[in-house]
């Protein structure tokens, strides 16, 4: 795999190539990739898989029109026919007064953060194998397991570069590495099925397989003989396992593509309580070995920590360039850039900080009610916050977790739910996006 220099090089030399060649403004994104993955089932080794990939993507200027290719093939001659053809097809496409580079003036200069995304480390095939056999097999030994999906072990290394023609260039490294299980519980039409997984940025990080397996085992067992509920109003408690995806929604609420499209449920709210007093997010892209840490955004301007919500207050949207100049506002370093075409917006190491009350006290004080861990289906309408999803869980009786529930539907709208919403003081800083198990009261919930 090529170092950071080197492939900061491929970047800048694609975009020198296409200002050569006539366009007055150019960035390139050059990515490699090498990852392998091991899997077994019932003890047995299933699949083996290897990649390795290079790829470049350019996008070109001229005036305020503009054009996105990619490509794999990287050799002198290939570049010379890309860059052509994407300078041709900037000069017929439409005008958008919008389009264009991040202010120069913005960009990030001097040294980016250290963040420690790089282990360095070399797995091989033997060792994942040996990472997914322990975890299935501890999954397997928990008692009322009756089958097995499989465990599955990667790694992974990827170099990311960016380099725009108004000066910025830079690049870092990062290491992936995952872990997972997922077995089934039961016989016949009773069986239930659940899994476990767990990602880190260096190996040392990873859990132990056997944890990660037994943790598989018992959801699944847990799941068996669900009960049927009637319908009705009650309160409902996000697992944390499920509760980030309530920011998910809130994060396209508040993107630069749906603000500028009117297309959002927020719409016109910002500066306004959107959330109860009690909640605040955050994202941190300084996060050292975060899973998705990053020193420069997908524009090349500077990252830093930042609350999107304050005491239920939305601070800010997530900005790049092209919505910026179209709202009269300024970027917030948000942009997130893929091989192919232009930026979007993503957070960083999102997360809805701990609240001050324990999870058991969340779910001690309710009469009758649901434990959701499992989500089903996109039954949300990012334009009214209307929100209705498939659902699993457990039912809480008294104060009391008790018996599993399944096929129920829970059913509101997110304007409503942010505002009702009570956070536990169980937060951990598991995967990308993070929260803490959630309450909110006054759900309606379809079941049996």
């Amino acid at each position: 795999m090529l170092t950071i220099s080197e492939a900061c090089e491929r970047a800048a030399d694609a975009v020198a190539r296409a200002r050569a060649a006539g366009a007055d403004a150019a960035d390139a994104v050059f990515a490699a990739d090498s990852s392998q993955s091991v899997s077994v089932r019932m003890g047995a080794l299933e699949d083996v898989e290897r990649s390795e990939s290079e790829e470049l993507g350019l996008r070109v200027f001229i005036g305020h029109r503009s054009a996105s290719v990619s490509t794999s093939d990287l050799s002198a001659a290939a570049m010379d026919m890309l860059v052509e053809r994407v300078v041709a097809m900037a000069r017929e496409a439409p005008e958008d007064k919008w389009a264009g580079l991040a202010p120069g003036d913005r960009l990030l200069h001097g040294s980016a953060p250290m963040l420690d995304l790089d282990d360095g480390a070399r797995v091989d095939p033997p060792s994942l194998r040996e990472r997914a056999r322990r975890a299935e097999e501890a999954a397997r030994s928990v008692p009322g397991v009756t089958n097995s999906e499989g465990a599955s072990a990667g790694a992974s290394r990827a170099v990311m570069t960016l380099a725009t023609s108004h000066g910025f260039t830079g690049g870092y490294a990062q290491t992936s590495h995952g872990l997972s299980a997922s077995v089934l519980a039961g016989a016949g039409g009773g069986m239930e099925r659940d899994y476990a997984h767990h990602s880190a940025r260096h190996a040392a990080l990873l859990e132990a397989p056997e944890a990660i397996g037994r943790l598989a085992g018992e959801r699944a067992v847990a799941r068996l003989d669900p009960a049927r509920i009637p319908s009705g109003t009650m309160p409902v408690v996000f697992d944390h396992r499920v509760s980030a995806g309530l920011i998910g929604h809130f994060l396209g609420a508040i993107s630069g593509a749906a603000i500028t499209r009117k297309t959002s449920f927020l719409l016109d709210r910002l500066g306004q309580q959107v959330f109860a007093k009690g909640v605040t997010i955050c994202d941190d892209p300084h996060r050292p070995r975060g899973l998705r840490s990053r020193p420069f955004d997908g524009e090349g301007l500077p990252v830093q920590p930042v609350k999107l919500v304050d005491a239920g207050m939305l601070e800010t949207w997530l900005l790049d360039s092209a919505s910026a100049r179209q709202l009269g506002l300024e970027p917030t370093g948000h942009a997130a850039r893929g091989i192919g075409g232009a930026p979007g917006v993503a957070p960083s190491n999102l997360y809805m900080e701990a609240g001050h009350i324990p999870a058991e006290t969340l779910v001690g004080e309710i009469d009758h009610g649901i434990l959701v861990t499992e989500l089903i289906g996109q039954g949300v309408n990012g334009v009214t916050g209307d929100y209705s999803r498939g659902a699993a869980g457990f039912l809480i009786e008294k104060g009391e977790i008790t018996r599993p529930v399944s096929e129920i539907t829970i059913a509101g709208n997110l304007k409503d739910m942010f505002l009702a919403l009570t956070p536990a003081s169980d937060l951990e800083f598991r995967y990308g996006i993070n929260a803490p198990t959630l309450r909110i009261d006054g759900m309606t919930i379809a079941g049996a």
